[in-house]
């Protein structure tokens, strides 16, 4: 592990030498400056983790503008680099002048060693968690863009507009779509645009959670309650307090719960398990489903009621397989966000790779094609991830469409085509290049 470089800048040469060996005696590698052209030649060398800057470079005179105007050179350049001001103690009005300038810390002739040590010590750690803390928000901020929902389709488009002019209300918005088209992230976006995007986003996931532990996860219990309750527990209405709930796979709770949770939707008050006084929330709900809500409603299975509180606007979100635009353009998305999790250069898609993506089905959805990707950046051995690498159910489905006769391809385009634009065919024309005549009647002849 290489060793911290500090700077030493100051026109003596007793000074220089003490310092010098003071510090490389304390382990670290030492460079030297006797002018200001000197400092700025060494930076532009080698980047040192600590500058001891002395500000009178002219033996005639105190007033310290030639070090104070190269700390401003400096600063302009550089403004992380660490610096530590060394000043006599007639000079300490300049130490604060260069404080102001943006130096770190100063210190006095004559010094202590300790002192010196402790100092430099101090401001190379206090570097380091600067260091660290710039790099977590960078990666903060990279994931919140990792976060922005990733489409061109017309119908995200669609989607996203009406998720735009929701967001700023309170109003209950139930989010419906299959598994992994990412209803979750969407919910997490309507948040972040809100009122309440300060205050916290709680998620829970109704579908993996057990009947027993449904109250005391969503309203808290007191210690005693039952047997398990050896101490307060916050629910997640109160930890939403302020801010957003969102309650996943919502159409997963029996029938008893769903009358719990109507109740305190319509009231706007709760009680702890094992508690008399009452509690209120303002959470906004987000709920989401993956499930036909209106046939379970049609079933009895859900209340209507508890529908109607839910969904003051219903958001559908559609398959990835009727969003084709999006497909190329999510995998992109996704193969750069896992070259950078797992420390590879950027990969770029091969056209066979383009060809199997856009053809193949997507089950899974969103969710799906993120795993394929991160299982591609994994797999791929050159610059270029190839359909092979994509390791698609059913094998390479680019390859498979190699082997179709003519009229069978053309079949598969076409319902292809439709698929993506729900049904338009005027739309699906414009898609194929063909007038909207045209297209019906390769749609009438592929039918006979």
């Amino acid at each position: 592990m290489s060793k911290p470089l500090i700077l030493v800048a100051d026109d003596q040469a007793d000074v220089r030498q003490a310092l010098s060996l003071l510090l490389r005696d304390s382990g670290y590698e030492v460079a030297t400056a006797a002018s200001p052209a000197e400092v700025l030649s060494s930076l532009r060398q080698a980047r040192p983790e600590l500058l001891l800057l002395d500000l009178n470079f002219q033996r005639d005179t105190t007033s310290g503008a030639e070090g104070l105007a190269l700390l401003r050179e400096i600063r302009t350049h550089d403004a992380e680099l660490p610096v530590v001001i060394l000043t006599g103690w007639a000079t300490v009005q300049l130490a604060v002048q260069a404080i102001q300038l943006g130096a770190q810390d100063f210190l006095e002739k004559p010094w202590e060693n300790a002192r010196v040590r402790s100092l430099v010590a101090n401001h190379l750690a206090l570097a380091s968690t600067r260091v660290q803390l710039k790099r977590l928000a960078e990666i903060r901020q990279a994931e919140g863009a990792e976060d922005e929902p990733v489409f061109q389709s017309r119908g995200m488009r669609e989607v996203m507009d009406v998720a735009a002019r929701v967001a700023a209300s309170a109003a209950p918005v139930l989010l419906t779509g299959e598994s992994g088209i990412g209803k979750g992230l969407l919910a997490r976006w309507i948040h972040r645009h809100s009122a309440r995007k300060d205050g916290a986003f709680v998620s829970v996931n109704l579908g993996g959670l057990a009947e027993t532990l449904f109250e005391s996860e969503l309203f808290g219990h007191v210690k005693g309650a039952f047997t398990d309750a050896r101490s307060d527990r916050v629910g997640r209405f109160e930890s939403a307090r302020g801010g957003t709930l969102f309650l996943d796979e919502i159409s997963n709770i029996a029938p008893a719960q769903q009358a719990r949770l109507l109740h305190v939707l319509e009231e706007g008050r709760y009680e702890r398990v094992g508690e008399t006084a009452s509690r209120t929330t303002d959470a906004r709900i987000l709920a989401a489903t993956n499930a036909d809500i209106h046939k379970l409603m049609r079933e009895g299975r859900f209340r209507e009621d508890l529908y109607f509180r839910l969904n003051t606007v219903e958001i559908a979100l559609p398959p990835l397989r009727t969003r084709r635009d999006d497909i190329v353009l999510l995998a992109g998305h996704y193969l750069a966000r896992y070259a950078r999790q797992h420390v590879r250069p950027p990969l770029m898609l091969s056209d066979s790779a383009r060809r199997a993506l856009e053809a193949y089905d997507w089950p899974g959805n969103v969710r799906e094609l993120a795993h394929v990707m991160q299982r591609a950046i994994l797999l791929a051995k050159g610059e270029e991830v190839q359909a092979a690498d994509l390791r698609l159910a059913g094998g390479d489905t680019a390859e498979r469409l190699d082997n179709l006769t003519l009229e069978q391809a053309e079949r598969y385009v076409i319902r292809r085509a439709l698929e993506s634009c729900g049904g338009d065919v005027e739309t699906a024309a414009l898609r194929l290049g063909v007038s909207r005549s045209a297209l019906y009647r390769r749609i009438e002849k592929l039918r006979e």
